[in-house]
């Protein structure tokens, strides 16, 4: 399965480096080596492998700069990070860069490398098929999980509320964002002996702000592994099927039909919107969540509806009116914590 493959290994222990090697070129695969990020970069330079293993903890260049620079300069490289720490914070940070994968040294056994390197080149075929991410977690024809995202710590994070929050509150975006004259911000306060609400937002092509917040505490025990799983839907919505066409509703649709096939996957409050700062309108499905705009018109309400997983793609959305100078989104209900987002438009200079 793995013949013929291009493997690059950026590893400054000779040792670890070498079993790596070994064990490639046994499996037929063609592997380079670099022993630090700068070698790394120059390896990428000559020629782009199929896949990138490397390092956290490495001189010259650290691990995670060199993940940055590739992530940067050759985004079309599925990357796999070996590392010796499991800090949560560690993981969220290589996630943000696009990682496919984190695996914690030692390899008791290296089949799971085998494994992990197979599971990141059927998602990067699918996504030259244009299938997307989502089609690691669900065969669109047959409906059965073909893999998950992270699946090595999925039983570490239920059995370790403690790193799954670190994971969760490491995956949160930039505090404030702007785009033309608009500026986004958001403040959130929780406390720290439960499980955070999640933020993540991304700017689309043609200016508008697709965003959805996830109270993972409301999953239970399942709350990290569903929050993860929706933030990877979500993305590869986004990137592979976002159109004119596509709404809210379908976004949630393909989450809820993640969520039936995955296994570990409970239902769990959350709410979906898109900024349109042409028209000034915010269009707000709920899933479970409740919220109130804020604007200098007045307050408008979003009641909550039945949560996701539970049919929320079939949920009313409602749109509202943004004031010239924009709004605020608060959210009534998420138990320990308080969140707002303020979409507001820049003054002029």
């Amino acid at each position: 399965m793995l013949e013929d493959k291009d493997v690059l290994i950026v590893e400054d222990d000779p040792v670890f480096r070498t079993m790596l090697s070994g064990f490639l070129i046994s499996q037929g695969c063609r592997v380079r080596e670099a022993e630090n990020g700068l070698e790394g970069l120059k390896a990428l330079r000559d020629d782009m492998p199929d896949i990138l293993l490397c390092d956290l903890a490495m001189p010259v260049l650290t691990g995670m700069e060199f993940v940055e620079e590739v992530s940067l300069q050759y985004p079309m490289v599925p990357i796999i990070v070996i590392s010796g720490t499991g800090n949560m914070s560690d993981v969220a940070a290589a996630l943000r860069h696009g990682v496919k994968d984190f695996l914690i040294k030692p390899l008791d056994n290296i089949m799971v490398l085998k494994s992990a390197i197979m599971s990141v080149l059927k998602s990067e075929d699918s996504v030259t098929e244009n299938l997307g991410f989502s089609s690691q977690w669900v065969n669109i024809e047959d409906e059965t999980i073909v893999d998950e995202e992270l699946a090595w710590h999925i039983e570490e994070l239920k059995a370790n509320p403690r790193a799954a929050r670190e994971l969760l509150l490491g995956l949160m975006p930039e505090t404030q964002s702007s785009l033309g004259d608009w500026q986004l911000n958001y403040c959130i306060l929780q406390a720290t002996d439960v499980q955070p609400v999640l933020l993540d937002y991304t700017w689309l092509m043609d200016g508008r702000l697709a965003f959805y917040l996830v109270d993972s505490a409301t999953g239970g025990d399942n709350g990290t592994a569903t929050t993860l799983l929706i933030r990877a839907f979500f993305n590869d919505y986004l990137r592979t099927r976002m159109g004119d066409q596509n709404t809210i509703s379908g976004l949630i649709k393909l989450i809820e039909k993640g969520m039936r096939h995955s296994g570990y996957a409970s239902p769990i409050k959350a709410i979906f919107g898109i900024i349109d700062v042409t028209d000034r309108t915010m269009n707000i499905a709920s899933a479970g969540l409740s919220a109130r705009l804020q604007t200098s018109d007045g307050e408008q309400v979003v009641a909550a509806q039945p949560w996701l997983g539970n049919n929320a793609s079939k949920n009313d959305s409602v749109s509202l009116k943004l004031s010239d100078s924009g709004g605020r989104l608060s959210l009534s209900e998420t138990g320990s914590a308080s969140f707002s987002l303020t979409f507001k438009r820049k003054a002029n200079n």
